[in-house]
């Protein structure tokens, strides 16, 4: 069974041919690959490495977790499992989404505030009590 290396604290740029070769000369049946920004193409700073065999998982992360990897200390250690995160790739999903927000849960209330004046005018308030309290009363 195939297991599932995270690899963290990649720089922003480098060669990934070199980083897969690295890995490759573990043993037979390592891979690596990079998680690249969709909009920019350039790495995120962490990827995957896919061990097909159990008895190279320790090297692997013994040999290259706290190397020095173009100026950053690489983070290796065993990938936890993705929790499902529904239909969104058009995968059919046997458990039903659960809805974003509770319904029990006050996000906004229109009621105003009793004791806070609304804040947008809260500057302006300030400045008036100021002028109000700086007035001398004529009699």
């Amino acid at each position: 069974m195939s297991t599932r290396l995270y690899v963290g604290n990649l720089p922003q740029s480098f060669d990934q041919k070199e980083l897969e070769g690295l890995f490759a000369a573990v043993g037979a049946g390592v891979r690596f690959k990079a998680v690249l920004d969709r909009e920019t193409g350039g790495c995120r700073g962490f990827g995957f490495v896919n061990v097909d065999d159990a008895k190279l998982t320790d090297e692997v992360i013994a040999q290259f977790n706290g190397r020095e990897y173009g100026g950053n200390q690489l983070k290796v250690e065993v990938s936890e499992k993705r929790e499902s995160r529904g239909n969104e790739r058009g995968g059919n999903s046997s458990a039903p989404n659960p809805a974003r927000k509770s319904i029990d849960k006050v996000v906004h209330s229109d009621a105003p505030a009793a004791a806070a004046p609304d804040p947008r005018w809260a500057g302006e308030l300030s400045k008036l009590k100021d002028l109000l309290a700086n007035q001398k009363t004529t009699a």
